[in-house]
């Protein structure tokens, strides 16, 4: 590489980031050393301060690094470090910082709480960033930070938390786009209003009884799990919905207007009946259904789901392409009088995948009548894909059902398939 002009060398090597793959190339040639001024990132593993030779404390090392460098706009550390290393970075970087990651690692610390300045509070010397991701953070009193005027991204993954302190960090954040929460617990209710929020995607540890009211004009895609009750008021542009709560029961969902939604993702032991029909009428619009919901009920049973009709459901979902469904939900759909009086013009006319899992051999003559049903009624449909899942029954009806799915697949071998 000794022939490169020296603009070439730099675009070359500001293209590494990791920090000891950095430090190797500094110890190249002067040359070299002088290059790496101009890297843009710099990422330090979880394993960057393993070398017990070292005698530079984590907090040196990245400080050293980091001064070295020209412009860094991204920095990444996953490696241990304390508040006031962390402060003496960001004085050096953070003015340049775009994009800022760091695995926070004080989830069990009491002591982090009562920190002055604590790590949180110190990130708001980066006050031009674009993007904040955090690891395992506690967050128990609000951090002192100013308005970031450039953000755009915020995802924080594994915290202890209290409301109070949520609603801070959003009104420091006010032009938020993307926002993710995953992995949070010590939340009961929680108030999201950020006006230009596109994608959001939470996930609470716990009961499963969150409540969420979210109020987003713009937002386009909302994931949810771990919420009860969701009201959600403004939905003009959303075309992504995906609600689950596999420790709780869904009792209240509570959406504008839908006319955008086209991928809708139901998940959970319990819901609400009226939950359910509520958010099947509310996206008569929607291309692509899943649903996992186990029981229905208002209370501590679980109760079957009741019966619903075939061709009212289609009907009321004419743009459906996709419908990917578990037992209960499939089983609602095999009832007995769904069937009996077909309109001679009844078409399911966007359908063309269906994927369906069976647990059960009961009522085996109405499931075979629905697949069919599907089948010949959708004239569009180009895969079925029949789930047999843990199919345990003594009694011969369970091979008996299966005989008539495999004569099923052997009458539509171009369209269906057993899994």
């Amino acid at each position: 590489m000794d022939p490169l002009p020296d603009a070439i060398l730099q675009y070359i090597l500001s293209r590494i980031n990791n920090a000891r793959d950095v430090a190797a190339c500094n110890c190249v040639s002067k040359r070299w050393k002088d290059s790496m001024a101009y890297i843009r990132t710099l990422y330090f593993p979880r394993n960057s301060f393993d070398n017990p030779s070292l005698r530079e404390s984590p907090d040196d090392i990245v400080k050293r690094m980091v001064s070295m460098v020209v412009r860094l706009e991204e920095l990444v550390v996953y490696g241990p470090f304390s508040p006031s290393g962390l402060a003496s970075w960001l004085s050096l970087v953070g003015m340049s910082l775009s994009q800022l990651e760091l695995r926070m690692d004080n989830l069990a610390d009491n002591q982090a709480s009562h920190e002055s300045p604590s790590k949180l509070d110190c990130i708001g010397a980066a006050r031009n960033l674009e993007s904040l991701k955090l690891w395992g953070v506690l967050m128990m009193h609000s951090p002192k930070w100013d308005v970031f005027q450039n953000l755009r991204t915020l995802e924080i993954v594994g915290a202890r938390l209290e409301e109070p302190v949520l609603t801070v960090v959003f009104q420091s954040c006010p032009y938020l786009r993307r926002l993710k929460l995953l992995g949070c617990e010590g939340v009961g209710s929680i108030s999201i209003d950020l006006p230009y929020l596109e994608q959001c995607k939470l996930d609470f540890y716990g009961l499963g009884n969150c409540s969420l009211t979210l109020s987003s004009p713009k937002i386009e895609s909302l994931e949810v799990q771990g919420c009860s009750w969701i009201r959600v008021p403004e939905t003009q542009h959303l075309r992504n919905l995906s609600i689950s709560n596999s420790a709780g029961r869904v009792y209240m969902v509570d959406f504008g207007n839908l006319p955008a939604l086209e991928f809708l993702t139901m998940r959970g032991v319990q819901w609400c009946w009226d939950a359910i029909c509520k958010m099947l009428k509310m996206a008569s619009e929607v291309k692509h259904i899943y649903m996992k919901v186990e029981f229905t009920g208002d209370y501590e049973a679980l109760q079957p789901f009741p019966e619903i009709d075939f061709v009212d459901f289609f009907n009321n979902h004419p743009k459906l392409r996709k419908f990917d469904i578990h037992g209960a939900m499939f089983a609602a759909l095999c009832q007995r009088n769904s069937l009996k009086h077909v309109d001679p013009g009844f078409l399911i006319p966007c359908l063309e995948e269906v994927v369906i899992t069976v647990r059960s051999p009961l009522n085996a003559e109405q499931k075979m009548s629905t697949l069919e049903s599907l089948l010949k009624y959708g004239k569009n449909l180009r895969t079925m894909v029949i789930k047999i899942l843990q199919m345990k029954s003594s009694h011969s009806s369970a091979d008996d059902f299966f005989d008539e799915i495999c004569r099923l697949r052997y009458m539509n071998h171009g369209i269906v398939r057993i899994e």
